[in-house]
């Protein structure tokens, strides 16, 4: 990729995003550029990518092609005003911030500006990621395609109309912390029946990951893959029928929901 790329914000994702551009070779080091308010955090960022370091936000806005917005959302109006004076209508914004429509950054920028926003999810921290995104109607083809290839250095990367980035929200990009819940809960019940609490986690987590993957590669429902191991008056049957009558899954459904409305009310 020839574009170059700049972080305006170099947190945590910031820096997982940037490291799967880089170490998938998609983008070069010395056409990766960031900055952050907090010195420390730009340095953190540099040492982990590689990425050249610039004195000001604006100073970045000049340096970068492709400019992700990698700031909290209670941060990012006044960035747009402090960047807005030196936007031009060749940059491409890619949010990362929660709950902001597209709206609300073309006020700011400009009803012509190029605006991708992105919802990702912390598994991208390890490269498993999901990260759906929208984008204005000035973002061409091309560059909703190369949006898309610099996603999928991170994990799965797939493009919803924006009005989708709710329910997105609420079952990916919150759905770790109900995951990781239901981990939490598996590994105490295996030190219940006995196992050391390393190796229940352990287990557990290797059994999530497995059972995943199973439905990822085969492309089979999941009730499938449940039925198999259920055999008639089986040690499972008696487990799933405990899980049906304490409500797993209206409580999953419910918590999806519950997020997915909460998502709708900030981008409000």
């Amino acid at each position: 990729m020839t574009k170059t790329i700049g972080f305006l914000g170099a947190g945590q994702m910031a820096t997982a995003l940037a490291l799967g551009f880089v170490n998938s070779g998609i983008v070069s080091k010395d056409a990766l550029f960031a900055h952050d308010a907090l010195p420390e955090s730009g340095q953190r960022f540099a040492k982990a990518t590689g990425a050249i370091l610039c004195g000001s936000n604006t100073e970045l806005l000049k340096k970068a092609a492709v400019l992700f917005l990698a700031v909290k959302p209670q941060q990012m109006p006044e960035v747009l005003r402090e960047i807005s004076p030196a936007a031009n209508k060749k940059t491409l914004f890619v949010t990362i911030a929660a709950g902001l429509p597209i709206e609300f950054y073309a006020k700011h920028l400009g009803e012509q500006a190029k605006i991708v926003r992105v919802m990702p999810n912390t598994p991208c921290l390890v490269g498993k990621g999901v990260s759906a995104f929208a984008a204005s109607n000035a973002v061409s083809p091309d560059e909703l395609i190369m949006i898309k290839a610099l996603l999928e250095t991170v994990g799965l990367a797939e493009p919803v109309p924006e009005k989708l980035l709710d329910a997105v929200t609420g079952l990916s990009g919150s759905g770790p912390a109900f995951v990781c819940m239901i981990l939490e809960a598996a590994g105490d019940a295996g030190v219940k029946m006995g196992l050391p609490r390393a190796m229940a986690v352990t287990f557990a987590a290797q059994t999530m990951v497995g059972t995943a993957q199973m439905v990822l590669q085969t492309g089979e429902h999941p009730a499938v893959l449940k039925d198999r191991v259920t055999s008639p008056a089986g040690t499972t049957m008696y487990g799933v029928q405990v899980l049906e009558e304490r409500g797993l899954r209206a409580a999953i459904i419910a918590a999806v929901e519950a997020a997915t409305k909460r998502a709708a009310e900030l981008s409000r």
